[in-house]
C-alpha cells in the first residue's frame, strides 16, 4: 500500500495505491481465489477510517461544532469517498508492477515537463484527464516551490507499507503458512525459505538477463570489489582499497593505464606530424617537378 499525495498539476490530491493477492486464506487456513473488491464495501470502510481520523484530532470545541456535519458525512455523503477497485486487470503483473513502482518512488514533476524558466515564473505541461489533453500550467517561482515542498512526508513517516502475508511482523508465521498450503496441493511453487528471503542485486540480474553480473565476458573470472579510484586534478588518485595488497595492485593499475594513455596520446602526436610533413613533402615534390617543366618547355622554345 502506497501513499500518492500529488496530482498532474502537482495540487494536494492525497490517494492510496494498494497491489492485493488475488486470494486469501479463508479460517480453516484454506486458499481461496479471489479476483474483485467489493468497492462499496471498501468504501464504507474508508469513510469510517478517514471520519474516525478526523474525530480524533478536532478539539472538543470544533467537535462541537461539526458533529452535525460528520453525522451527514454517513449516511448522504458516502460517494465523495471515492475508491476505485476494478475487475482483474488485463495488463501483464511484471509490467503493473514497475509501473506502479515507478509512480510510488517518483518525485511530483519530471524534469522533462519543465518547458520554461526565467528567474520569475515556470511552466510546465500536465494531462488534463478531463479532456485528456496535454496542458500548460504556468505559476510564480513561490508558488512552484510551495507546491512541491507540501508533498515532502514527514520524517521517518512510511510512504509504503505492508500488510497480510507481505507483513514483515508475521514473516515467520507466513512461512508455515505457506510451507503448509505447498504441502497440500502437492506442488512446490517456491522454495518458501528463498520466496520469503529478499533477493540481492546480484541474484536479481541473473533472474531477470540470465547473465552473471560479477562473472567476466572475456576470461570467464569473477569480479571481486577490492577498491575506488577517482580522477582528482587531472590524475587517477585510490580513494579506498580493502587492504595493502588492493592498493598496490590499483597503485599498478593506474600506472599500466597512465602508460598506455601518454602511448596513444604519442602516436597521435606522431600520426598528426607525419601526415603534416608529408603533406609538405609532396608539395614540395610538385613544386620542383612543375619549375622542371617550365625551364625544359622554356629551352626548347
Amino acid at each position: 500500500m502506497g501513499v500518492h499525495t500529488f496530482g498532474s498539476k502537482l495540487e494536494f490530491n492525497p490517494h492510496v495505491h494498494m497491489i492485493v493477492t488475488m486470494g486469501g486464506l479463508n479460517k480453516q487456513g484454506e486458499w481461496e481465489d479471489y479476483d474483485y473488491i467489493p468497492f462499496k464495501m471498501l468504501r464504507i470502510f474508508w469513510q469510517n477510517a478517514v471520519l474516525k481520523l478526523l474525530r480524533r484530532v478536532l478539539t472538543p470545541v470544533q467537535k462541537r461544532e461539526f458533529q452535525h456535519l460528520l453525522q451527514k458525512a454517513y449516511p448522504k455523503n458516502a460517494e465523495v469517498f471515492y475508491v476505485n477497485a476494478p475487475k482483474r486487470s488485463r495488463t501483464k503483473i511484471t509490467g503493473l508492477l514497475q509501473y506502479i513502482g515507478r509512480y510510488m518512488k517518483r518525485g511530483p514533476i519530471a524534469l522533462s515537463r519543465i518547458k520554461a524558466y526565467d528567474g520569475e515564473i515556470v511552466a510546465f505541461i500536465y494531462h488534463d484527464k478531463r479532456t485528456n489533453q496535454e496542458k500548460t500550467l504556468v505559476m510564480s517561482v513561490e508558488e512552484f516551490i510551495l507546491s512541491l515542498t507540501r508533498h515532502i512526508p514527514d520524517k521517518d513517516f512510511k510512504m509504503i507499507r505492508h500488510y497480510g502475508l507481505y507483513s514483515r511482523r508475521i514473516k515467520a508465521l507466513a512461512k508455515k503458512i505457506v510451507i503448509a498450503f505447498q504441502e497440500k496441493v502437492k506442488k512446490l511453487l517456491f522454495n518458501a525459505k528463498e520466496m520469503l528471503k529478499p533477493k540481492t542485486w546480484r541474484e536479481r540480474i541473473v533472474e531477470r538477463f540470465k547473465q552473471d553480473p560479477l562473472k567476466c565476458s572475456h576470461c570467464g573470472n569473477y569480479y571481486e570489489f577490492k577498491g575506488t579510484v577517482a580522477l582528482k586534478n587531472g590524475h587517477l588518485k585510490v580513494v579506498y582499497a580493502n587492504d595493502v595488497q588492493a592498493h598496490s595492485c590499483l597503485k599498478r593499475e593506474i600506472k599500466r593505464l597512465e602508460e598506455e594513455t601518454d602511448k596513444i596520446e604519442k602516436e597521435q602526436i606522431y600520426q598528426k606530424t607525419f601526415k603534416e610533413l608529408r603533406f609538405n613533402w609532396e608539395s614540395l615534390q610538385k613544386s620542383i617537378e612543375q619549375r622542371d617543366r617550365e625551364l625544359y618547355m622554356f629551352t626548347m622554345w
